[in-house]
């Protein structure tokens, strides 16, 4: 005979509805559901409570790039050398000693720790234990060496070798390796970013070869993606590349990336990328004009900027142009530029309006602030009469008939007035006939002459053939001016076009190379700006930002301080499009 246990209080239930009318077990089991409800809502709500997004791995990330790349090879992806795309896949593929922290610092990358010797003369670095190439093989101090060696191989034509030059290297054990410089010199780290060959497959390869070997399309390196595949096509003959795969290398010095898959995908022209951007073959795209950058934010695009240590400035010419021998003419010219306007009207606001050679995150730029702050608060018209209050004061008489300045000096009559060079770039032609209007406002007549970008460096800066030049320099991670105001550069291949010389400047860029106290440092180019903008040998006028749109899912992105636009990609280790809902307590800190 089956039997069948139950509790006493389910028979006494069972009782309890048996007794119920009809209309009373329709009210019990109504409220019996709403309270099932209720609870079932207030335990999601709970669980909900206690649940936090984290990242999870996967995803790909396609972005579009100008050009295509040949020169996969930090030794080469240069400005001289390599193409944008050069630069942002090397970033993806090779790793440094160190690598830049985008807040003008540096973190550990393949190297664990480093030690700086007293006299600044000496770099001991130690790399971490255990870490592999992206073929599998160890990572040494060998390659360190070998890498800067070749580097300073004049046979390699390496754009790095002058970054190299004159300093020591020399493996201590397997994995240290010690730099040791002639005389101190404080941005010496910046140098330790640069990404690292593995010796094994390039110390059989000639240096004929360097350039256009096959490890050049189809790198080998130890950064955070590694190589996957490469998609061309043929023209002329040619294999061009329309695509490159990367994946996420798990043995990555700071951890496995989670984004799984970056690809990029390669365009002739900057109206390709938006095109690609618009039907949604690419997710992302940079260094788009401000106008285009403006367009898409206003079609609802997700557009990331931060300014670039670039200086955009007015040189001077005072050795081929007389009339820019006098601080008054070139005080008068640079008050009637209205900065702001002209960072509004052709960047459409992506830029920030200079007063000195230091743009905003580099050292020394803090202090100046201030002074930006307080921008001249007198008119377009106030301005002008200003301008021709110091003409006047400097000897020149202004004729209403012909609208033009004269002074004579020495019996030879001088005419204010000159040819401005420039780049054939949108952005720089478009302000260049801004500054012209402002000077022919003032009565100065200028001539506008724009060249390719190839043309204006080999024809007009490097021989220092013009009067006045728009231009731009490019500050690196340390912000040194020395290579663009110090007068032992201001022969090619130097880097001081304005041809500038200052005994005073001289000696303060002297000392902060060699002074390793930041904020000392911070000090002596504060006085370096201070002296620079009493002598106005330029017209600082703005430092451009970096564009970049990318999807709205991407996260953990921090662009921070940084130099070109492959450094966006930093923390690409950190970024992430996928993610998890776990309970707090699970989350890692």
């Amino acid at each position: 005979m089956n039997s069948r246990f139950t509790f006493p209080i389910e028979g006494r239930f069972s009782l309890v509805l048996k007794s119920f009318s009809h209309r009373e077990n329709q009210i019990f089991f109504t409220a019996m559901g709403i309270l099932v409800g209720t609870t079932i809502v207030l335990l999601v709500g709970v669980n909900r409570l206690y649940l936090v997004e984290v990242p999870a791995s996967g995803g790909t990330l396609i972005e579009g790039a100008l050009n295509t790349p040949a020169h996969i090879n930090p030794l080469l992806a240069t400005g001289e050398i390599g193409t944008e795309a050069d630069r942002d896949i090397s970033a993806l593929i090779y790793s440094g000693l160190l690598r830049g922290d985008g807040k003008n610092g540096f973190i550990p990358d393949l190297a664990e720790s480093y030690d700086v010797s007293k006299d600044g003369l000496v770099y001991t670095f130690k790399m971490k234990p255990n870490l592999v190439w992206h073929d599998g093989k160890k990572i040494t101090a060998e390659d360190v060496v070998f890498t800067i060696k070749t580097a300073q191989d004049g046979r390699m034509k390496s754009p790095k070798r002058a970054s190299w030059d004159g300093i020591g290297v020399e493996q201590v054990d397997n994995l240290t390796v010690r730099f040791t410089l002639k005389k101190p010199y404080a941005p010496f780290l910046e140098n330790a970013t640069m990404g690292i060959l593995p010796e094994h497959i390039w110390k059989t390869i000639d240096y004929n070869r360097f350039d256009i070997n096959k490890y050049n399309r189809e790198p080998i390196g130890s950064g955070p993606y590694k190589f996957e595949s490469i998609e061309t096509t043929t023209k002329d003959g040619d294999e061009i590349p329309v695509s490159y795969t990367l994946v996420a290398f798990n043995s990555f010095a700071l951890g496995e990336p989670r984004i799984a898959t970056i690809k990029f995908i390669f365009y002739r022209s900057e109206e390709g990328l938006v095109q690609a951007l618009k039907t949604g073959t690419v997710g992302a795209i940079n260094s788009v004009s401000s106008g285009n950058a403006e367009k898409l934010r206003t079609a609802g695009y997700r557009i990331e900027h931060t300014p670039l240590p670039r200086v955009l400035a007015v040189f001077f010419n005072q050795n081929q142009q007389p009339i820019f021998s006098s601080s008054l003419v070139r005080k008068a010219l640079a008050l009637v530029v209205d900065k702001q306007s002209i960072v509004d009207k052709v960047l459409l606001g992506y830029g920030v309006p200079l007063n000195s050679p230091l743009p905003d995150g580099t050292l020394g730029a803090y202090s100046l602030r201030p002074s930006r702050e307080s921008a001249d608060s007198r008119t377009p018209e106030e301005r002008l009469s200003s301008a021709r209050e110091l003409l006047t004061k400097d000897g020149w008489s202004f004729a209403t008939t012909t609208n033009t300045w004269t002074k004579t000096v020495k019996k030879v009559k001088q005419t204010l007035a000159f040819d401005l060079a420039t780049s054939e770039a949108l952005e720089l032609k478009s302000v260049s006939t801004e500054l012209q209007s402002a000077w022919a406002a003032l009565g100065v007549p200028v001539n506008v002459r724009v060249f390719a970008t190839g043309d204006l460096k080999e024809t007009i800066v490097r021989p220092r053939k013009f009067d006045a030049l728009f231009f731009g320099q490019v500050l690196g991670l340390g912000g040194d001016p020395y290579p663009f105001w110090h007068s032992s550069q201001r022969l090619d291949p130097g880097l001081n076009i304005a041809s500038y010389v200052n005994t005073r400047v001289d000696k303060i860029l002297d000392d902060a190379r060699t002074e390793a106290d930041p904020l000392k440092r911070e000090k002596l180019y504060s006085s370096f700006s201070d002296e620079i903008t009493k002598d106005t040998p330029a017209i600082f006028m703005y430092a451009p930002e970096f564009l970049y749109v990318l999807p709205k899912n991407v996260q953990g992105l921090s662009l921070g301080s940084i130099t070109i636009p492959s450094e966006r990609f930093l923390n690409i280790y950190e970024w992430y499009i996928n993610t998890n809902n776990v309970w707090k307590i699970f989350a890692k800190p």
